[in-house]
């Protein structure tokens, strides 16, 4: 394998990996929400489709250290388009004739015409919301996260790794959280709020389990980073701390 096909593919993995956890979050998003234990009565409670989220700025991450902030920034708007392409399938999804012409069920079995038109239209509803939240909040933290990686790495010089991944990605992942939570509840109302409590701490208890979960999952790849910055340098050949692609041009 020449030196070109291992960056490409060394790419490629990356991207497929950013572009395959963005439509796994999207599909998934709000279906569920799960409780990951509790903090002095305090419950830490993510939506199901946050779980993958924190490989997302990893893939960034690694992609603007060896290939510079350029080739991140295009994943990003790659990402926006599956964003949309999502959305469109959903929607053509809920508006072409079902198999009784309009939308039903019919020719399928009884036990399974009930379960699977609801099914669809509740995932979709629950995806639009998420869809809808996370493509503002996306660009949002996404942006944000490249753009603070560079700005570390300026700074001090390519040294101090840890700096800049993890102060891009701490700082980005609460404007991200924060951003779903809000979008998702005053412009989606897809939040499973309880209708007799306040509504304002219920939102906070949502941003700060959110963003807490996002942390710790930060901090621990922090070492993974380091390890497959290491890596990727010597493998593609991308000496120096700092360096990037971009700046060596072609092979």
């Amino acid at each position: 394998m020449t030196l070109q096909q291992r960056r490409d593919l060394a790419f490629l993995v990356l991207a497929g990996l950013f572009l395959g956890t963005m439509g796994m979050l999207n599909i998934l998003g709000l279906t569920r929400f799960l409780t990951l234990g509790s903090i002095a009565g305090w419950p830490i409670v993510v939506a199901v489709g946050a779980l993958p989220y924190p490989i997302t700025f990893l893939c960034t991450d690694l992609i603007s250290e060896i290939w510079g902030e350029r080739r991140a920034s295009q994943l990003v708007w790659v990402g926006l388009l599956l964003n949309g392409w999502i959305v469109l399938i959903l929607w053509l999804g809920g508006i072409l004739p079902g198999l009784d012409g309009h939308g039903g069920s019919a020719g399928l079995p009884l036990a399974l015409a009930g379960e699977r038109l609801p099914l669809f239209y509740e995932m979709r509803t629950l995806a639009f919301g998420a869809v809808g939240a996370s493509m503002v909040a996306y660009l949002a933290a996404q942006f944000t996260d490249v753009r603070l990686f560079h700005f570390w790495k300026r700074l001090s010089g390519g040294r101090a790794l840890w700096l800049r991944n993890n102060g891009s990605t701490l700082i980005s992942q609460l404007v991200d959280t924060t951003a779903v939570v809000l979008i998702s509840h005053y412009a989606a109302h897809v939040l499973p709020l309880r209708a007799e409590q306040a509504v304002l701490p219920q939102l906070g208890s949502f941003i700060a389990s959110g963003y807490l979960f996002k942390l710790v999952a930060a901090l621990l790849d922090t070492l993974p980073f380091y390890l497959l910055v290491a890596w990727l340098r010597r493998w593609l050949e991308v000496p120096g701390a700092g360096v990037e692609l971009e700046d060596q041009g072609p092979p």
